[in-house]
């Protein structure tokens, strides 16, 4: 189907070359100030068209907010957005060997015998334009992490190819256990991820190595692949749930639902497979004197962790340290070369895609993953948010640990309660 989330729903609609494409959100909290100037920055990283080894289509990407606003506060109500296709050329997939042929790794094949029809221009659905929706819809759900929560949510280009921003070795098999990486995810921001375009990786040295690989594959009319990694920093702890929900799971899903996506991996990742249990237990230890990030108080946490080998999850729920994941992407199916393939008639032939392609898509897939982690992690802060509140209704349980009560808080309660059964009765 079309929408992805529960409490926070979107729906997006749209085709490669149709008139129009974007989505609904229905679940947005109401009293938030929403303009388009709040969507349209994510929009713009994420359009064709910026740089040389980008898709030449000339797309502007302007986002209207057609619904769920009055003088820039959400109501409550589905907000609809739209932008319109510009630059629409369906022509170029009219009167070719692609009417004939399947392309190999796309989705042309899958989706003519899934539905018995497919658009004849373009990938249809299973074009990355149909992530337009996914973008302003997770522009709007970071808004309302930050405002209400400061969350932040930073993505970059991690690897091209062969080349790596850390590439794996022998001390360092998982770039949990690197000082680094994790150093960067400290620190990094968009605007540093940026300051490195076309490939946003944030290194001048391999941003000089990626843009040249790319460039070599589209000069070679063919295509290479890569990996983004993505951290969210402020979480809450306390969200996701426990079996079938783990947030790692929803953000698995939410980044393997995007186009060309093959892999994904969280916290130490399959590099941590390489490390003992006795380095990759991520040990407790007393949290410094801040405010909390637990969901429903302000009280300071008790506890996090040494390292974060976890990536930021344990028992499939947030623990209030950096989540973090990355997501490899593959080289994009749509190539200038000629292939050897098989048609829709069953007979062998020579395939000569046309069209404006990406030699690379992980430059412009950044905002896309940051926008499906704010999706993912605005669903389970409003299914977290039900839970605490309605908990809030409930006479307390003095002797039950919780991470929303202070050390002073149980120890009070302890002795109310001890008192309280002596006399044959809790206060």
């Amino acid at each position: 189907m079309s929408t992805f989330g529960h409490h926070f729903r979107v729906t997006t609609y749209g085709e490669s070359h149709c008139r129009s494409v974007g989505c609904i959100v229905d679940g947005c909290p109401p009293g938030m100030r929403l303009e388009e100037s709040d969507i349209q920055p994510q929009m713009t990283r994420r359009r064709p068209g910026q740089s040389a080894i980008t898709t030449p289509r000339d797309e502007k990407d302007r986002v209207e907010i057609q619904s769920g606003t009055e003088f820039g506060v959400t109501l409550g109500t589905p907000i609809g957005l739209r932008v319109l296709n510009e630059n629409q050329r369906p022509k170029d997939y009219g009167n070719s060997t692609m009417d004939l042929y399947p392309r190999p790794s796309h989705a042309d094949w899958t989706y003519l015998e899934k539905y018995g029809v497919k658009a004849s221009s373009g990938g249809g659905r299973s074009s990355a334009r149909e992530t337009i929706g996914r973008v302003a819809a997770g522009a709007i759900a970071e808004k309302y992490l930050r405002d209400a929560y400061g969350i932040e949510i930073v993505a970059f280009t991690s690897a091209v190819g062969n080349e790596y921003l850390f590439p794996p070795t022998a001390e360092h098999p998982t770039p949990s256990t690197n000082p680094d990486f994790l150093s960067l995810i400290d620190t990094i921001t968009r605007e540093k991820v940026d300051a490195h375009l076309p490939v946003r990786v944030p290194s001048d040295a391999a941003q000089s190595r990626m843009e040249k690989l790319i460039a070599d594959f589209r000069d070679r009319h063919d295509s290479i692949g890569g990996t983004v990694t993505c951290v969210i920093r402020g979480c809450p702890s306390g969200l996701g749930e426990p079996c079938f929900d783990k947030l790692e799971a929803q953000l698995g899903h939410a980044m393997l639902s995007i186009p060309a996506t093959k892999g994904f991996e969280i916290g130490s990742g399959f590099g941590g497979t390489q490390v003992p249990g006795s380095i990759h237990n991520d040990a407790f230890i007393a949290a410094p004197q801040a405010e909390s990030t637990t969901l429903g108080s302000k009280i300071r946490p008790r506890l996090t962790t040494k390292t974060n080998n976890s990536g930021g999850i344990q028992g499939g729920i947030s623990n209030g340290a950096h989540i973090y994941f990355t997501t490899a992407f593959k080289p994009p199916a749509t190539i200038g070369q000629a292939q050897n393939t098989t048609g829709y008639d069953e007979t062998t032939g020579v395939l000569e895609a046309k069209g404006r392609h990406d030699p690379c898509v992980v430059p412009r897939a950044v905002p896309i993953v940051e926008s499906m982690a704010a999706l993912v992690i605005m669903d389970a802060v409003l299914a977290q948010g039900a839970r605490t509140a309605a908990r809030a209704y409930l006479p307390p349980l003095p002797q039950v640990l919780s991470v929303d009560r202070t050390r002073e808080a149980d120890e009070r309660a302890k002795k109310e309660w001890n008192e309280g059964g002596a006399n044959g009765s809790a206060k």
